[in-house]
């Protein structure tokens, strides 16, 4: 598409008679910053391991802070997958997976009881030994809201690693098996003979990058944001070093799930609803 008017990269749909860009329909649509500015970004949070902040990138990208603050999110929206598929612990893989909940922040309005953690956000997180996690904010740890999200994350040939909660006894049915190492009286670890050694020490593991990073890096994280969050930080751990992506394509591959993302600066401030897809589970 030609003339003085039309700025460069510009292109004309034969369709519909409306000019677009590359840039539709990605992160990137009716972005005013540079390319190499983006780029960069993703660079910065693909190869940091607990996150790099908004102050962070405001300083070296030399953009304001909003615009770095949206950036990160933008970059966030780009990592998230969404995808309940293929099922962890399935043909290919280990065959065991361990499931745990963590709780982080605080809920507005609710006030801080002298026990307990129905002041904090409920994490559960899904991980497949030497293999992927999946993380989804909660409202709950009952056996009613856990139970379908583990159902639906694992696969049937899986071996179900759980401490000894409540929630899972008795419950999980239809899997390998499912083993418990008993937390309340100081047990953290089993080697059964011939067996897979039994624990939750990997998506405790996790939990602890996760922790370190939101409290030491980000330090404050709204109800709002938290699953951009979490789909940063298991982006992250599912295309570690380990697993043979380094920094280089790690931030490729984040790059890679620009499109079809839509995220504007209103969508980024929504409350997100239960049924909102962005959350992954």
């Amino acid at each position: 598409m030609g003339g003085k008017s039309t700025r460069i990269g510009t292109y004309k749909c034969y369709a519909c008679r409306k000019p677009f860009t590359v840039k539709i329909g990605t992160i990137f649509e009716k972005s005013h910053v540079q390319m190499h500015i983006w780029l960069q970004a993703f660079h910065l949070l693909a190869s940091s391991k607990k996150g790099f902040s908004a102050n962070q990138l405001h300083r070296i990208l030399k953009v304001s802070l909003q615009t770095a603050w949206f950036i990160g999110h933008r970059v966030r929206e780009a990592m998230r997958t969404g995808s309940l598929a293929p099922p962890l612990g399935g043909a290919g893989g280990s065959g065991v997976v361990e499931a745990d909940e963590t709780f982080i922040g605080r809920k507005k309005g609710v006030p801080q009881p002298k026990g307990g953690t129905a002041h904090k956000h409920a994490i559960l997180g899904l991980v497949e030994r030497g293999g992927e996690v999946r993380t989804v904010h909660v409202q709950d740890v009952k056996a009613d809201t856990i139970l379908p999200i583990v159902n639906g994350n694992i696969a049937r040939e899986a071996r179900v690693m759980t401490d000894d909660a409540a929630t899972y006894y008795n419950k999980l049915e239809g899997f390998a098996g499912h083993d418990t190492v008993a937390h309340a009286a100081g047990e953290y670890v089993r080697y059964p003979e011939g067996e897979p050694v039994i624990h939750t020490n990997t998506i405790e593991g996790y939990f602890s990058i996760f922790k370190r990073g939101m409290k030491g890096v980000y330090q404050h994280c709204d109800e709002r944001h938290l699953h951009r969050y979490l789909s940063e930080f298991d982006f992250r751990y599912n295309n570690r070093v380990r697993l043979g992506v380094n920094d280089e394509q790690r931030a490729v591959r984040a790059i890679k799930g620009v499109r079809g993302k839509r995220l504007t600066y209103r969508t980024a401030n929504s409350k997100v609803s239960d049924e909102d897809p962005q959350i992954p589970f």
